[in-house]
């Protein structure tokens, strides 16, 4: 088996679940536990200036093998996996040389997964695919990411005789709650550019992303009993209904795609006297983020004058912007990544990103940073997959990245 699948089958046994409003970085301290793993594989591949710090963020230095000068280059990928499915006692298998049919993931609970519902599991027949028992997810998010680099630290370590410049390496905690770049060190990572390696399917190459905001409602009722409440209940519950209700309707995750964005109502709770929505804002256009944050700003002005001041607060926090003004200046990373590919018989999937990454906050503090591919599928939840031949082939594209940095 490639060195590749035994970091990843590696990695995926280590619980690294991070937790929302949590302020600490990491936000769960099992994190710190695959960090430290990480640390002690890349001295013993005699990585240099390999450190951890306070906040559990791992850099190493691949040394340049050439004198020519050529730009510093990064990879980076997270550690953690997202709250929103167990990553605990993940047990991968692999389906060898898979034929198409549905997969029986699960024995004991029938349960299945099947191309007529993942239609992508198509384009891998033959190949050998790994997926979860179905009761957790499988964490190819992002430790397909952390493998594949460090697979290609591996081999250019163990073949100094390979020309290339100067290559970091950077592994992140709490990517999927919003905080990965919160204290990533951009000055002491020292490189001119970087990719992240923490997008989906073969072929995938990113450098847009969603503008992204969070949005907290609060809505202050009165309760009082049910008998006795005509002209004085004021109920919490359904005045946030009425806040939902007058979002648009087609502005929502389920009827969405491409450059489309939403609004996202991620979690509601409560009751008569005090309830509360959670929600996340996303668009491409910068413009339209604007104006979907102003639209909320709107609708609780208007149920705050309908019932009285006070009864809504709506608290907007930006959480990360489009990285494609960033990356414009620096279109060679593209065409780069795009040549790569195409030598390696990988077909290049510009496509935008319906979501973010590390390297969006990352290009706004200076370094410029798309998102490659990892070969995963089904991200943040039990029917995720990976294709243990993509996973090799990623690897081969780093490298080959590599190369056409040293001709650069």
């Amino acid at each position: 088996m490639s060195e590749v699948i035994n970091h990843f089958l590696k990695y995926v046994s280590y619980d690294t679940q991070s937790k929302d409003e949590v302020d600490a970085v990491p936000s769960t301290s099992k994190q710190r536990i695959l960090a430290e793993e990480l640390v002690k594989e890349l001295q013993a591949m005699k990585a240099a200036d390999v450190r951890i710090d306070e906040h559990s963020y791992v850099y190493a230095t691949i040394p340049a093998t050439m004198d020519k000068a050529v730009p510093v280059l990064g990879f980076i990928a997270h550690m953690d996996t997202s709250p929103a499915y167990s990553g605990a006692g993940v047990k991968p298998q692999i389906v060898k040389n898979y034929d198409g049919k549905d997969i029986l993931m699960n024995a004991d609970t029938g349960l299945t997964m099947s191309p007529v519902d993942f239609p992508d599991l198509l384009k891998y027949i033959g190949q050998d695919i790994i997926t979860t028992d179905g009761t957790t997810l499988l964490g190819a998010d992002d430790k397909a990411g952390v493998a594949e680099i460090m697979a290609m630290a591996e081999y250019l370590l163990a073949h100094p005789e390979i020309p290339h410049g100067t290559i970091r390496i950077g592994f992140t905690p709490d990517e999927e709650v919003g905080r990965g770049a919160d204290f990533f060190d951009v000055k002491g990572f020292a490189a001119d550019v970087a990719y992240t390696v923490d997008g989906g399917g073969l072929g995938e190459l990113e450098y847009e992303n969603f503008n992204a905001a969070s949005a907290r409602v609060l809505i202050h009722g009165s309760s009082i009993h049910p008998g006795s409440s005509k002209g004085r209940m004021r109920n919490a519950l359904l005045m946030g209904m009425e806040f939902h209700n007058m979002l648009p309707a087609a502005e929502n995750p389920m009827y969405t795609e491409g450059y489309e964005g939403f609004y996202h109502l991620d979690s509601m709770t409560g009751s008569v006297e005090e309830a509360r929505l959670d929600y996340i804002i996303r668009d491409h256009s910068k413009k339209k983020f604007e104006e979907k944050k102003e639209f909320m700003t709107r609708v609780a002005d208007y149920l705050n004058h309908r019932y009285q001041s006070g009864t809504v607060e709506l608290i907007l926090k930006d959480s990360y912007f489009n990285m494609k003004e960033k990356i414009e200046p620096h279109m060679y990373l593209i065409d780069i990544a795009k040549t790569a590919m195409e030598d390696l018989g990988i077909e290049p999937l510009v496509t935008p990103i319906r979501g973010g990454t590390d390297g969006a906050r990352l290009s706004y503090e200076g370094l410029p940073c798309p998102n490659l591919c990892t070969g995963g599928y089904n991200y943040h939840g039990k029917f995720e997959f990976i294709p243990v031949q993509s996973m090799e082939k990623v690897v081969k594209l780093l490298l080959k990245i590599v190369e056409k940095f040293a001709e650069k």
